[in-house]
């Protein structure tokens, strides 16, 4: 596997990963349906490319769209539908598929797999400001919201990613499925309408065997990085915000809210 050099590019295989967080993601069945066929797809939370999927249900999703050009869709079910997203678009075109979960709730283990869930995700300044603010380090509490994006083109895939306002989000600067990709796919990562500079990009790569390697990015000072792909796989790319909660109680109360935002999608074969 051949890569473009990059300044900011770390490696890491699969198997020396931490079991540090579960990643989110948009699964479609196909990324290059027909013309007039559904766009099928699975939510899925795991790692590596492998997690269980769930149905379609409203009251844990702020927003399920499909996004093409000024044209907006929601996503529509029957409570309980797995795949959650099973639906035919109006048009050819490059269709953006959008979940935005509602909040969760978790407590970590142990102050040890926070501190490695927060240096793996390079989430600087959060070990400082947990000392400086005098949160205690055992049972941290963390309120948590996901916004995923995956990319499909249909029929002709002509158009481009968009950004959609979710309050965080990675925005593709090229169509995967169209464009020259030689130079890697441009990307910009977002928070809140703002591109977020120096921040990593974790990146799952899954060639046409399953095989899964995952590295990690930066962006530069303008929120952008151009991520190395190759012709037949598939990817998932993933940025997490971190940032402070007031809590009246510490022990009982979310200190810390992630925000997660992920975009799948597959480059064709050449």
């Amino acid at each position: 596997m051949i890569f473009p050099a990059l300044k900011t590019l770390t490696f890491l295989l699969v198997s020396t990963l931490p079991a540090l967080g579960h990643e989110f993601w948009i699964a479609p069945h196909d990324y290059q349906p027909e013309t007039g066929q559904s766009i099928v797809a699975d939510l899925r939370v795991g790692q590596n490319f492998k997690g269980a999927s769930f149905s379609y249900i409203p009251q844990n999703f702020e927003r399920f769209e499909m996004v093409g050009g000024d044209t907006v869709i929601d996503v529509e079910g029957r409570v309980g539908d797995r795949p959650a997203l099973n639906m035919a678009p109006p048009e050819d075109g490059l269709w953006v598929v959008v979940h935005e979960t509602d909040d969760s709730l978790l407590t970590w283990d142990s102050w040890e797999e926070f501190v490695s869930f927060v240096e793996h995700k390079k989430l600087a300044g959060t070990l400082e400001l947990h000392a400086e603010r005098g949160l205690p380090q055992d049972g941290v509490k963390e309120r948590y919201r996901r916004f995923a994006k995956a990319l499909v083109a249909v029929g002709s895939g002509q158009g481009q990613d968009r950004k959609t306002g979710l309050r965080t989000e990675i925005v593709a600067g090229a169509n995967p499925y169209l464009d020259n990709l030689s130079n890697g796919l441009p990307v910009l990562v977002m928070f809140e309408g703002q591109p977020r500079s120096e921040v990593q990009i974790e990146v799952f790569d899954r060639d046409p065997a399953g095989e899964v390697v995952t590295f990690t990015m930066m962006t530069d000072a303008e929120g952008r990085a151009d991520v190395p792909v190759e012709p037949g796989h598939e990817y998932l790319l993933d940025s997490v915000v971190m940032l402070p909660l007031e809590a009246e109680d510490p022990s009982a109360d979310p200190v810390w809210e992630s925000l997660w935002a992920a975009l799948t999608f597959r480059v064709p074969e050449g």
